[in-house]
């Protein structure tokens, strides 16, 4: 089949495809087999980091930089959407249909001078409006020189927004038993019993990654007492500490520079680097973290498995993130990444700081200027966090509280409104909190329960909202529809 994605691609026929499957079982891999076997194709790549989700448009714009010197062939509002969206230009918010159209258009133009291959991996931790431009720019290939595939993690991080459901898909599985026992053989130093092998297969379920590591350094005695005991923890939490063990035995140098890079998910080699220099790590440092196997340092940092960047980052003490994100902030260029620096500075704070928060703050402002709701969403939360007064602290996460329902995430905008009901708010601010709460509770197909809320928040804005009133009222008599109590008002609504 990936021949075919790649026949089809070269012959003009458009191909997409899904590689599905558990961490370890040979997703990207598989992206690299398409990549060499690509020949005469110009190649994109771009990964999802968990980090990185709440960076609105993060993903596209990993992708499509390169194609940059192609903008100018867009039509004018394809060119201003994806423009502002990049944070190249101020405007009103990016229309996501045009985004989507500019970069079906630019990837087209670009496979006219030759065949395109993308390649995304671990692209369910993409951030959600990127993800949702590619998947719309996959459904709507046809006749063009473009190949897509995407590496997903199975089960689905969010399966209620699951982009690339309706797209088709390859499930990745393990090794067949006899496959398993050739790649077991072929890295063990001595004659392995027979028993001890099979019960390796089964307990890794013929994941590559997990044949390769759980074993990796290991006595055949040693495998013969470590295996066969109950382990509860799912196979890619064995895998992430196997790599973790190996992480712990570099240097402190070159353990520090693996959480530097862990940490800018970009794979910006040359921003690393400056931030070494704030670290003290020597050149040295580098070297030896090469030649562990973790990570490759080329034109862009690449990790040997997404799992060897969790392993380095979770692993670390607080404290030592905290100087980690506060050196890649020193080394980002505020005038070109304001976001990002803004970013690594929140995540290196131990205490409030306004000056912080407000930067933030401006972040979000962006982020939901760009159409990024997500991205604001989680600017204004970490805002909140780090601001000093009370007041300000209660409206950030009011703030954030919305954009939290807006981007589709009432449980966390519940949470950010408790927050923000225990800080002293006026009066408007505590009215826009109740109106807020019953939509949510509407949303959540509460209808008897929203009800009474949307009929207080009306009545309190009838004297400083009118226009918002009168909507409020109109989505209490949609929850009245909803609880099927048209027939008579709830005894709450009587006399009002």
């Amino acid at each position: 089949m990936l021949d075919e994605v790649i026949g089809d691609a070269r012959a003009g026929r458009s191909r997409v495809v899904v590689l599905r499957g558990e961490p370890g079982v040979g997703k990207s891999t598989l992206l690299d087999y398409l990549a060499d076997n690509a020949s005469g194709f110009r190649i994109l790549r771009a990964g999802g980091v968990e980090s990185e989700m709440e960076l609105a448009f993060a993903g596209l714009h990993q992708l499509c930089m390169p194609l940059m010197s192609h903008i100018d062939r867009l039509p004018g509002p394809q060119q201003e959407a994806l423009a502002v969206a990049f944070g190249l230009r101020g405007g009103d918010a990016a229309d996501r249909f045009m985004v989507g159209l500019a970069v079906l258009s630019m990837l087209a133009e670009a496979a006219e001078e030759q065949p395109l291959l993308c390649l995304l991996d671990d692209a369910q931790w993409l951030d959600r409006i990127s993800a949702q431009s590619l998947a719309f720019v996959a459904r709507r290939l046809l006749a063009e020189r473009v190949a897509l595939a995407f590496s997903v993690r199975t089960p689905p991080v969010d399966p209620q927004h699951d982009p690339w459901t309706a797209l088709p898909e390859l499930e990745v599985r393990g090794l067949r038993d006899d496959e398993a026992r050739t790649l077991l053989d072929s890295v063990m130093p001595g004659r392995l019993d027979e028993r001890v092998r099979e019960r390796i297969i089964a307990e890794t379920r013929g994941n590559p990654l997990a044949l390769l590591e759980l074993t990796r350094g290991l006595s055949t005695a040693e495998l013969a007492g470590g295996f066969g005991r109950p382990d509860a923890r799912p196979l890619a939490s064995q895998i992430e500490q196997s790599f973790v063990r190996r992480i712990g035995g570099l240097s402190d140098a070159a353990q520090r520079l693996l959480l530097a890079a862990a940490a800018e998910p970009v794979g910006d080699v040359p921003l690393l680097r400056r931030a070494a220099e704030r670290l003290d790590i020597g050149a040295d440092a580098e070297g030896a973290a090469q030649e562990s196997g973790l990570v490759e340092f080329g034109t862009r940092v690449r990790f040997r498995h997404p799992l060897v960047r969790s392993a380095a980052y979770r692993s670390a003490h607080p404290g030592e993130r905290r100087t980690v994100h506060r050196a890649l902030a020193e080394a980002t260029a505020s005038e070109f990444d304001t976001d990002r620096r803004a970013w690594h500075r929140a995540h290196a704070a131990v205490e409030p700081d306004e000056t912080i928060a407000d930067d933030l703050e401006r972040s979000a402002g962006r982020a939901h200027a760009r159409g990024g709701i997500a991205a604001a969403a989680a600017f204004l939360r970490r805002a909140a966090e780090l601001t000093p007064d009370p007041g300000r602290r209660g409206a950030r996460s009011l703030a954030a509280a919305r954009a939290s329902f807006e981007a589709g995430a009432p449980e966390v905008a519940l949470e950010l409104l408790a927050a923000a009901e225990a800080q002293p708010l006026g009066g408007s601010r505590r009215t826009a909190l109740a109106t807020l709460r019953a939509q949510i509770a509407f949303a959540r197909r509460r209808g008897g329960e929203a009800l009474p809320m949307l009929l207080e928040a009306a009545g309190r804005l009838e004297e400083v909202d009118p226009g918002q009133a009168r909507e409020t009222y109109l989505e209490a008599v949609g929850a009245a529809v909803f609880a099927g109590r048209l027939g008579g008002p709830p005894r709450s609504a009587r006399g009002g």
